[in-house]
This record gives structure tokens, C-alpha cells and sequence, in this order.
């Protein structure tokens, strides 16, 4: 494989981008379309044949010479969110695209074929919701669900496909049965900062953590902040702040099984400095690959809501906003990846995967793995996002030496 190619991909593809800081190529915008059709002809030029499905997802096929086997398949997205950096995706898309190139080069022959997946829209950046190609593919896209989806122009993702030439009324037709695939698998940056910590080159994910959601409120008195003695408030900020302390403490008591909790969403009424909090709205997001321990935080939350309301006098209730479940990477697959990493002497770990992807909802559907590639310093969807070449390239000898013994080269 060539490193000055993988280089070039990355620096034509991170020319599609709206204005402002970093890379802004948004979900079914005119942007990611041009996007889209310059990976169709590298995709071409590397002799693949390419169709566009439902739902606005490519497929890249590079013919095996069986060609009733199922395939064997791989790929990411090319959709960012806003002020973006350049490898969120993007790598699993053009170091896929760079296997392919490389089979082509050297004129090899497998007995499967090969696919490479660009999914539609899945960061949740313009619709409020995520991996709606992949849940299309899969069968898992609630069509009363997606027709209610508006951006913050007022635009409907109804009104976006028709500008990308597709009916959403026709979006289950991108649905594929689970006997054409033999295996799909993900190349994805870390977004975290274990595997450079750890100077490992390949992280190979066991499982992709999902999340419980819940809206909080906080209700209290508003009062003047200067007449009003400490002990007479019912301060609605402190409220919150005890609930979110909580939260941090009964997450960093499951350091053991990773799971994490967040409130990241906190505003205050009235917002005034002379004026003591009468409302604070908080969302808190809960996530983790193991159900119990992701209980125990949900429980904690649970119990800080009830024992703040009465040590404070405050109203206090929560509401479920989502629950999923966490979804475990195909077991072989897992040790396949480990294999392949033994064999070319890569430092591997195997770790979780704490961000949603594509491969959550090809996990449903076939069997399914994930592999990661170091990201400098754990940033992600941000400008400053990194990943050099060469350990783009690491991750790109794997992929292709883990594709090649599922194709079967002949």
C-alpha cells in the first residue's frame, strides 16, 4: 500500500467543507453530496462497481469469483459534525478505499467478494439523529421516526433526500438480507487517548456501549440574593450541582467496567447574579458496555433526585429521554483481529468502544467487528483531531490482512 496515495486521499477529501473552523460537511447538504461523488470515482477508478441505495449509503463491490458467496464488507461514514476534524469516519472510508487500490495493484483474486459502505448520515449533527444509513440497511429505521426529523434551517430530512435525488418513502428498500454478508467490519480512530497512552497500535473493540438518557428538573424559589438568608433558599442550582455530583461519583465507582456519566446539559433560570435559582434543566447521559453497572449509576442518579428534593424542599422529577442496549462485537471476528495483529508482530489492545457507530447496527444484522487506530492526545469532532499516516497505514495492513482471510485469496 502506498503512503503518499492514503496521504493525497485525505487531503482531497477534507477539501469538501462548508465554512467555518475545521470540516463542516453535514449530512445530505449539497457538500457531502459532491463528496460523495468524488468517492464514487475513486471507488471507479480502483474497479469497483458502485451503486447508491435508499438511503443515500454507497457501496464500493469488488468482485470475488463466487459471486453468490456473501461478501465480505467494510467501511464508515463521510458526514462530520460541525467544525469536524479530518479522520472522524473518514478513515475507515479511505483506508478502505487504499485496500482496495492495493488489491487492484497487485492484481489479487479472492473467492468472496468484497464491499466498502459509505452510511448516510451518521452523525446526528444536522438531524438530531445518528447512523440512519446503517439502521436503514439493517431494517431498524422507524419510518414514522425519520418523517418528523428538521434541521435547524427548518429543512426536513424529507425535503434533504429530495434534494439527493431520494424519496424517504422508499428508504426500507435500502434494507439488505443478512445472508449476503459473511462478515462487515469498521475501521474507526480511537476518539479517545488509551491506545496512545499505551503506545498500541490497534485497538480491537469487544463491545460498543450504549446509552441511557434522562431530562432532570430542578425546581425551586426564586429570591432576592441578598435578603434571602442561606438557610431559608431552595436554591435550584445547588439541587442540580448535588445531582451531578452524584452522577461523577457513581461512575467513578464503575472505573472497573468503564462505564461513564455525563451532564451535559445544565442551564439555570432566571440567569441572574441577584437572583437565587429558581429552575435548573439538566440532561444526563449514562453509558457503558456492561448492563448492571450501567444500573447502578442510573439507580444512583435515581437517588440523588429523591434525596435532594427532600433535604432542600425542591421539586424535583426526571424523565427517560432513550435507553439502548450495548452491543457485543462477534467473538471470532474479535479473535480474528487479534490473530492477524499476533502474526504481523501489532501491539493490540482489546477495549470498548464508548461512541456509538455504524457497526452497532451491522451488528444486529451480521456478524460484525471493530478495530480502532491511535487519535493524538483522545480528540475527536474537533479541528485539532489527528492521526498520522503511518498509523493509518498500520490499521490499513491489518484491515486488508483480516479481509483477505475471510475473502479467501486464491
Amino acid at each position: 500500500m502506498k503512503l503518499d496515495r492514503l496521504r493525497q486521499s485525505f487531503e482531497e477529501l477534507a477539501k469538501f467543507t462548508d465554512e467555518g473552523e475545521g470540516i463542516n460537511r453535514l449530512a445530505y447538504t449539497e457538500t457531502e453530496r459532491n463528496a460523495r461523488e468524488y468517492m464514487i470515482r475513486q471507488f471507479e477508478d480502483a474497479g469497483l462497481t458502485v451503486r447508491t441505495d435508499y438511503a443515500g449509503n454507497v457501496i464500493a463491490r469488488r468482485e470475488g469469483m463466487t459471486a453468490e458467496l456473501p461478501v465480505v464488507a467494510t467501511g464508515s461514514h463521510i458526514d462530520s459534525v460541525y467544525a469536524a476534524g479530518e479522520f472522524d469516519g473518514t478513515a475507515g472510508v479511505l483506508v478502505a478505499l487504499e485496500v482496495m487500490r492495493s488489491l487492484e495493484d497487485e492484481n489479487i483474486k479472492t473467492e468472496h467478494s468484497m464491499e466498502v459502505i459509505i452510511f448516510a448520515c451518521e452523525e446526528s449533527s444536522r438531524f438530531g439523529a445518528s447512523t440512519l444509513g446503517s439502521k436503514a440497511m439493517s431494517g431498524r429505521l422507524d419510518p414514522a421516526y425519520t418523517r418528523s426529523l428538521t434541521d435547524r434551517n427548518g429543512i426536513t430530512l424529507m425535503q434533504a433526500f429530495e434534494e439527493n435525488g431520494l424519496d424517504l418513502e422508499e428508504v426500507h428498500l435500502a434494507m439488505r438480507f443478512q445472508d449476503e454478508f459473511k462478515a462487515f467490519v469498521e475501521l474507526h480512530i480511537e476518539q479517545g487517548p488509551v491506545l496512545e497512552k499505551q503506545n498500541a497500535s490497534i485497538g480491537v473493540v469487544s463491545a460498543i456501549a450504549a446509552p441511557v438518557r434522562f431530562h432532570v428538573h430542578v425546581g425551586g424559589t426564586a429570591d432576592h440574593s441578598g435578603t434571602t438568608p442561606m438557610d431559608y433558599r431552595h436554591d435550584a442550582l445547588l439541587g442540580g450541582a448535588e445531582i451531578a455530583l452524584a452522577v461523577e461519583q457513581a461512575a467513578l465507582e464503575e472505573l472497573e467496567y468503564g462505564t461513564v456519566g455525563t451532564v451535559g446539559v445544565f442551564s439555570i433560570k432566571p440567569g441572574a447574579m441577584n437572583v437565587v435559582p429558581s429552575a435548573t434543566e439538566m440532561d444526563v447521559d449514562i453509558r457503558g458496555t456492561n448492563t448492571e453497572s450501567r444500573h447502578r449509576v442510573v439507580s444512583a442518579l435515581e437517588k440523588a433526585v429523591k434525596e435532594v428534593a427532600e433535604a432542600r424542599g425542591l421539586d424535583v422529577w426526571m424523565d427517560a429521554i432513550s435507553s439502548e442496549e450495548p452491543v457485543q462485537m462477534d467473538a471470532g471476528i474479535v479473535n480474528e483481529f487479534k490473530a492477524v495483529c499476533e502474526e504481523r508482530g501489532v501491539k493490540w489492545l482489546e477495549m470498548p468502544s464508548g461512541a456509538g457507530h455504524d457497526a452497532m447496527n451491522m451488528a444486529a444484522f451480521c456478524p460484525t467487528g471493530m478495530i480502532f487506530v491511535p487519535s493524538k492526545d483522545g480528540l475527536s469532532h474537533n479541528p485539532a483531531e489527528y492521526t498520522s499516516m503511518e498509523e493509518l497505514l498500520e490499521g490499513a495492513e491489518v484491515l486488508r490482512a483480516f479481509m483477505l482471510r475471510q475473502a479467501k485469496m486464491i
